[in-house]
């Protein structure tokens, strides 16, 4: 039997991976005219446990196997674990995402990072989360499915269809709810951090994740907003701010790129693996897009096979 993935985003080809992996014959349906997947404004972070911080313990218990996933899917994943600092004022918010996460280490940020040397006196070190460049995973994984013979084309889909059109699905999944995402690039060569940095504050807390060739991915962790469309000035001014509150070089950093993007969520805000209709939806995936979306393939890959199975 045929399986038809429908969608592009890194729900999608994670689930046309895993089925592959397991032999099944497969093909990825672009829809036309859905909305760009929002994977492409992903930090990329692989850190279950600074997820620990809001998310339940399901996500941060599942989402551990991420790391070693995608490392054995794609080149690019660096493991240098996640650096959390927060400015003197914000103390307070340091202590409570310690007390709130686990697997995490006391240091001094600027022994890690000696481009912060000075500017934070102390900081959470979570030693074995990793990351990765979105994009470049998601090039990656669609050259190995065409590698492998999977087909990616337009059209009707044929036989078990697995949804992935994140928000585009809503139209079958009524309790779906778009979060929305908004980050820059920026180029910064006067800035050298090597692993992403965290930096609390009680109103806008931001990431920053390095990319190669001095560029960096500035992005908050969530807006709690369906409105889609640009990023707005207010946005882009905070999380400018915020980096400039990190490091003064991204002063001098010239922007290459603002987005914004509408992650799928379900109102528990965990993301989940369904069969209703005789479909298959892999969906929800909030901001834990590149950390549970393996799970959920593999997990929709071994719930395919017990139901072929016990069909035989």
């Amino acid at each position: 039997m045929i399986h038809s993935v429908l969608g592009e985003g890194v729900a999608a080809l994670c689930c046309a991976t895993a089925l592959s992996d397991r032999g099944l014959d497969v093909e990825v349906i672009v829809p036309e005219g859905s909305p760009e997947a929002a994977s492409r404004f992903a930090g990329g972070m692989l850190a279950p446990f600074c997820e620990g911080e809001s998310a339940p313990d399901l996500i941060v218990a599942q989402g551990q196997a991420a790391v070693d996933w995608w490392a054995a899917h794609v080149p690019g994943v660096t493991k240098r674990g996640t650096l959390v600092v927060a400015p003197p004022r914000d103390g307070a918010e340091l202590d409570r995402f310690a007390r709130a996460t686990q697997q995490h280490d006391w240091v001094v940020p600027g022994e890690l990072e000696p481009d912060l040397d000075g500017r934070f006196a102390r900081g959470l070190f979570f030693p074995t989360e990793a990351h990765l460049d979105p994009r470049k995973a998601l090039a990656s994984l669609r050259d190995s499915l065409l590698a492998k013979g999977v087909t990616f084309r337009s059209g009707a889909p044929r036989g078990h269809v697995v949804d992935c059109r994140g928000m585009a699905s809503r139209d079958s999944l009524a309790d779906l709810r778009g979060v929305r995402g908004e980050m820059l690039i920026v180029h910064a060569p006067d800035v050298s951090l090597t692993r992403p940095v965290r930096l609390l504050h009680p109103r806008f807390p931001c990431y920053v994740v390095p990319r190669d060739g001095d560029r960096y991915m500035i992005g908050a962790t969530m807006v709690e907003s369906a409105r889609p469309g640009p990023v707005t000035a207010r946005a882009a001014m905070e999380l400018l701010s915020a980096a400039y509150t990190l490091h003064p070089g991204f002063a001098e950093a010239e922007i290459l790129e603002l987005g914004a993007g509408l992650r799928p969520s379900f109102p528990d805000n965990i993301p989940a693996v369904r069969h209703v209709g005789g479909r298959s939806y892999v969906n929800g995936m909030y901001r834990h897009g590149f950390l549970m979306a393996p799970v959920c393939a593999e997990r929709l890959a071994a719930e395919l096979a017990e139901i072929y199975a016990h069909a035989d």
